[in-house]
């Protein structure tokens, strides 16, 4: 799915903020892989993501990276939706432990800022918007898993902070198809969305 009207990027104005690619959500052997694993496969969102990253990487643009990390025990985590309950029954996400890493074939280069969250969205408690204002950056690109959750509920707080918001299509997973598609479709009155290689040409054409 891309956006009908032409995608236009500044790349010194022009953030990359990837979701939770971390082992316990898209990997096979992760906590959350009955419900994201073979989405992600089927898609190939990975090497999708990893070829946009590098593209956006070389365009001079700004990387970012969010992730969900709990303390043991998960003082933080709020039992109030059946998706904390599962973080919690699962053992997934724990600070520090394999399942919360980001995974090799997305690492984050050195000098690419590393947000840690509780919630479904990247920008509460966290330092991701002066990260982005300090860059003076008005556009903001996401991919991640999930779709439907924190890339849409991140997604959505950067449109309310005033940020041009871009969901790359083919560069996020839901554990359907159908919730992608459908958070695709609501978002396009709130921002706009593209392939990876809608982002990559806009990019050249500066």
């Amino acid at each position: 799915m891309s956006t009908t009207e032409p995608i236009s990027l500044d790349p010194t104005r022009t953030a990359l903020v990837n979701v939770h690619w971390q082992h316990d959500i898209v990997t096979p052997d992760g906590a959350f892989a009955p419900f994201f694993a073979e989405s992600v496969r089927r898609h190939g969102v990975i090497d999708t993501t990893r070829g946009l990253v590098n593209a956006v990487r070389k365009a001079g643009a700004l990387v970012t990276w969010a992730r969900a990390a709990f303390q043991p025990g998960y003082p933080e985590l709020i039992l109030n939706t059946g998706l904390n309950h599962a973080i919690k029954d699962l053992g997934a996400l724990i600070d520090g432990s394999p399942g919360a890493q980001i995974i090799p074939e997305l690492t984050p280069g050195d000098d690419e800022p590393v947000v840690s969250h509780p919630g479904t969205s990247a920008f509460p408690n966290t330092a991701l918007d002066a990260i982005l204002r300090r860059r003076q950056i008005d556009t903001v690109l996401f991919t991640g898993v999930a779709t439907n959750v924190t890339v849409e509920g991140t997604a959505r707080d950067a449109v309310n902070l005033g940020y041009n918001v871009i969901l790359v299509s083919d560069a996020c997973a839901a554990a359907t198809d159908e919730a992608h598609d459908a958070t695709l479709a609501t978002f396009s009155l709130l921002g706009k969305t593209g392939s990876a290689n809608d982002i990559q040409r806009a990019l050249l054409q500066r």
